[in-house]
């Protein structure tokens, strides 16, 4: 599993966001570890989001480094090679 075992993959979502749950679907797939943060549960998340400078749901973090916003196929599957090397 190599450098990704180290490393935390968290989506920041909201109910009823249908790109959240094609985001999980997606990484469910791969067979992607991740953590759920619900942003309508955590002022302090949605905070932290909008200082990373985005305002809509999904919210993908990899290590607090590597992130993107909305359903990212394409980054899904970069962030899974990541894992299977």
């Amino acid at each position: 599993m190599g450098d990704m075992i180290d490393k935390e993959l968290v989506v920041y979502s909201k109910p009823g966001c249908v790109q959240c749950t094609a985001t999980y679907r997606a990484l469910d797939n791969g067979g992607i570890p991740y953590r759920i943060v619900d942003l309508s549960e955590s002022p302090a998340a949605v905070e932290y989001v909008k200082e990373l400078g985005y305002q809509q749901a999904p919210i993908v973090v990899v290590d607090d480094e590597d992130h993107w916003s909305g359903f990212r196929p394409d980054q899904i599957e970069r962030v899974g090679k990541l894992i299977q090397t």
